[in-house]
């Protein structure tokens, strides 16, 4: 039977998709340009990760990254850091916002973050890891789960190690990454190893990695013990994606997305972007072409030529005009928007897990 939700603490996800906490991405416009092209059918919706560490004291004040909306629930708040005390305090004082749940950090492989002793550093340090769920669990009433990879490095593959402390320290939900730290981004996800926690687990346990399009989504569901899938990369590749994976869980029919669709959305996101007001017209001309970037590799066949004038847009509006002009292009030419080609969402022919290292010193 295939799993179409999942209950963790009091909170109710359904479907069982997760918008995945991406900095500098997953901000209120882009949850919420996923959220309208999908009906408002995405399980949990997650906050850019916000970090506890620094000298000062931490505040609220001027953290854009906090800001949800009541149409957003179940939303939860992600933080990082090295300090429990820190962790704890921070999660006290954002549960005044009132997120449906907390969310540790135990993945991000950035080394800014990674190298202090943050984030997926915690995975070779697991006593501060535990120190830190037990401080964050004692502050705060609403649901607490955690997000880590399945360890620093090919050699130290300890998610099972890190579910048992999860669980003994009473996080409510834990999603795995399938990478390593020394992997980052690279590669495959190991979702064998996944399926290892979620079989050990007596907790909820979502998978993340390479969850690129429906069927993929459909084939973790059925293959692993999972409670859930969480989506990252793949919905900048295709932001219909969650809208996707719900229509084939109600048994609704596979929708073909035209050209037509995918270029009238960056008006859409622009939209919310202004009425956000959180980012200036360069800043949101920015992440228009990020967003264009990722959606120029759904293309079939490839057109670099579309690729390159949106990129060198200097407006908004001339950005929106270069994309108006692609549709009668590619409606002469037969191009269609077949995102689920993509494998790697890297854009590299990696057809094995490798455990190079990405990140330079």
């Amino acid at each position: 039977m295939l799993k179409r939700s999942f209950r963790f603490g009091n909170l109710d996800v359904s479907p069982c998709t997760v918008l995945s906490p991406m900095a500098g991405v997953t901000d209120a416009p882009f949850r919420r340009l996923c959220r309208v092209l999908a009906a408002d059918r995405i399980g949990l919706l997650v906050s850019e990760f916000v970090s506890t560490d620094g000298t000062s004291p931490f505040v609220l004040k001027n953290r854009k990254q906090l800001r949800f909306y009541p149409e957003e629930r179940p939303f939860g708040i992600q933080i990082f850091g090295r300090t429990p005390e820190r962790m704890a305090y921070a999660a006290e004082l954002l549960e005044t916002l009132s997120p449906d749940y907390i969310e540790v950090n135990a993945g991000c492989p950035v080394p800014k973050v990674a190298d202090k002793g943050g984030g997926a550093g915690l995975l070779k340090d697991l006593p501060r890891l535990q120190k830190i769920l037990s401080e964050v669990k004692k502050n705060i009433k609403v649901p607490m789960t955690l997000k880590c990879r399945i360890g620093w490095d090919e050699n130290s593959l300890n998610a099972l190690e890190i579910l048992r402390i999860a669980e003994g320290e009473g996080v409510d939900m834990l999603t795995v990454h399938g990478r390593t730290r020394v992997q980052g981004y690279n590669g495959f996800a190991d979702w064998d190893k996944i399926g290892e926690v979620a079989s050990a687990a007596h907790i909820p346990v979502v998978g993340n990695g390479d969850v690129s399009s429906v069927k993929v989504a459909l084939e973790r569901l059925e293959k692993y013990d999972v409670a859930g899938v969480s989506i990252g990369r793949g919905a900048m590749h295709n932001p219909w994606l969650f809208g996707e994976v719900a229509d084939a869980l109600e048994g609704t029919g596979v929708r073909t997305i035209s050209v037509t669709e995918v270029c009238s959305i960056f008006k859409i996101y622009y939209s919310f972007m202004m009425e956000e007001g959180t980012s200036s017209e360069f800043g949101s001309l920015g992440r228009l072409k990020q967003l264009a970037a990722r959606l120029c590799k759904g293309f079939e066949p490839e057109t670099l030529e579309f690729r390159q004038k949106v990129l060198v847009s200097q407006s908004p509006e001339e950005l929106f005009d270069r994309a108006a002009a692609f549709v009668e292009f590619a409606q002469s030419n037969g191009i269609s928007f077949a995102p689920e080609r993509l494998v790697n969402l890297n854009g590299k022919k990696d057809d094995m897990i490798s455990f190079d290292r990405q990140f330079k010193k």
